[in-house]
């Protein structure tokens, strides 16, 4: 389904299945006397929240992405991610607001694999980024959400792109729900930034712990009090180093897992997982959860990984068939935690 928000005509189309359903009620949503619109969070730390958030902050978060990428109206955009969260619901509202023409495609794993011509912009998962790689020079602004983008992901978004000749701009985004989408971007291609930039008017801080304050009051009038850990450069940029909350207490040593596993995915392609599991002698150990079947070729990269710590090796390696994640793809650490100690 292609809806040409540059039109002020009604939309009057007719949808062909249940999300083109939910797309088109939404925007009915948007387009009624109320003030505010219901926003699901992902759940991915904790449990899914229900709450209102006022359109006239969702067009000021549009407005931002809009300008930093220069979209014009007219433009293309896709829409592929689910519209019960903020992510698919900014998709809409940024159309609605620099007046694109939104293509529509149910949520999947690999959403792109019927695009036949070139979009301007589209928002993604790595998880879905990682199985449209055939096709993601045809996107010319794309910003990749909902989990850090993996050492392994970025080579081969390089590897794929570097001889296309493609104008294909590729970001990664840092937000939640309560920033509306993302407050900062860093690039992914044809440049690789270690540091997240803030969009104007967002001012970022660091609390007691370490952890990022947020202040956009554009977007949010309080002060976001997040639980990531974070180095700030200039008040402009911060480095994500991981939640204090995923933080693993081992034999007293504090381990950062999603350091572990940006290290470990520079040698395997798989998705990895560090936890920390209940341990009487340590408090907590240290385990490595990979995603597929066990080889000898893995069990050989894992041995040659040379750990910054002598703590940072796992005490055990555990193989999936599949990490559980939530529905915009996050991996879900509370879920793979049950899954492996029951």
């Amino acid at each position: 389904m292609l809806i040409d928000l540059s039109k002020a005509s009604p939309i009057n189309q007719t949808s062909s299945n249940e999300f083109e359903t939910k797309v088109l009620d939404f925007i009915i949503e948007w387009k009624s006397d109320s003030k505010t619109v219901k926003i699901q969070s992902s759940g991915s730390t904790g449990i899914p929240k229900i709450f209102d958030i006022e359109k006239s902050k969702m067009l000021n978060s549009a407005q931002m992405t809009c300008d930093f990428l220069r979209l014009k109206e007219g433009d293309s955009a896709l829409l592929c991610l689910p519209i019960e969260y903020i992510s698919g619901k900014m998709m809409v509202v940024r159309s609605i607001y620099r007046k694109l023409k939104l293509l529509i495609t149910e949520t999947s794993l690999n959403p792109l694999q019927h695009l036949d011509k070139k979009v301007d912009f589209c928002a993604m998962t790595p998880l879905q980024v990682e199985n449209s790689l055939d096709k993601i020079h045809l996107i010319k602004n794309l910003i990749i959400g909902g989990a850090a983008v993996s050492e392994a992901l970025k080579q081969k978004i390089s590897q794929t792109l570097k001889f296309s000749n493609s104008q294909t701009k590729i970001f990664e985004t840092y937000g939640m729900s309560e920033t509306l989408s993302h407050i900062a971007l860093k690039q992914v291609f044809p440049n690789q930034e270690d540091w997240f930039t803030v969009f104007d008017g967002v001012d970022i801080s660091l609390d007691e712990r370490g952890c990022l304050k947020i202040f956009a009051p554009k977007l949010n009038a309080e002060i976001l009090q997040t639980n990531d850990l974070v180095e700030i450069n200039d008040n402009k940029q911060f480095r994500f180093l991981g939640r204090i909350d995923n933080v693993i207490n081992s034999g007293g040593a504090k381990i950062f897992p999603e350091e572990l596993e940006k290290r470990v995915k520079k040698e395997i392609p798989n998705e990895v997982v560090f936890l920390g599991i209940e341990d009487e002698k340590l408090g907590q150990k240290l385990v490595l959860i990979i995603e597929g079947e066990e080889s000898q070729s893995i069990n050989q990269k894992l041995s040659t990984i040379n750990h910054e710590k002598s703590f940072h090796k796992p005490k055990e390696v555990i193989f999936v068939e599949q990490i559980p994640r939530t529905p915009n793809g996050k991996v879900n650490r509370l879920e793979l935690k049950k899954m492996i100690t029951n």
